[in-house]
């Protein structure tokens, strides 16, 4: 996601913060990190055991005040892909 100038640390600040809550509901990964190239580009990489879980969150009213905070500070410029996690090391098999 592509953060306004200046408030990379803010928004990371926040999706970090609110990383505890996600395991609860069914999230077995949460990575945020930032570009080296570009001080305005934010990934968020995450595994869910299921979609259902993960639309559960959605729901939580720590990850809905975490969207609150940050939304303002994006720019809208996001970019997805959902794929099935097939192996690799740090995932539940």
């Amino acid at each position: 996601m592509r953060v306004k100038p200046g408030h990379r640390d803010e928004v990371v600040a926040t999706l970090v913060g609110g990383a505890d809550a996600l395991r609860v509901v069914g999230c077995d990964l949460y990575v945020v990190g930032t570009s080296d190239t570009d001080e305005d580009l934010v990934w968020v990489n995450e595994v869910w055991v299921s979609k259902e879980a993960h639309d559960a969150s959605l729901r939580l009213p720590e990850v809905r005040a975490s969207i609150t905070r940050t939304m303002p500070l994006l720019t809208g410029e996001f970019t997805s892909q959902e794929l099935d996690i097939v192996g690799g090391l740090g995932v539940p098999e």
